[in-house]
């Protein structure tokens, strides 16, 4: 699976868990594993694709903001 290519008005960040996965934000793509932290600004289009057959887990931090 993926998730959708969208943006919204805040940074966060991805801590990849398991699995293996294809990341793109704005003109970038880049391979992203178990261990892998990857930060997206505020407003960059983005998607995450499992590049995998087991499943892609991650954690998706977003800091307090007003």
């Amino acid at each position: 699976g993926h998730s959708s290519l969208h943006s919204h008005d805040w940074e966060h960040e991805v801590y990849i868990l398991e699995g293996n996965c294809k990341v793109a934000c704005e003109d970038q793509e880049e391979k992203a594993s178990a261990g892998y932290v990857v930060f997206i600004p505020p407003n960059a289009k983005h998607q995450f694709a499992n590049m995998g057959k087991s499943a892609l887990k991650f954690l998706c931090l977003v800091p307090h903001h007003k």
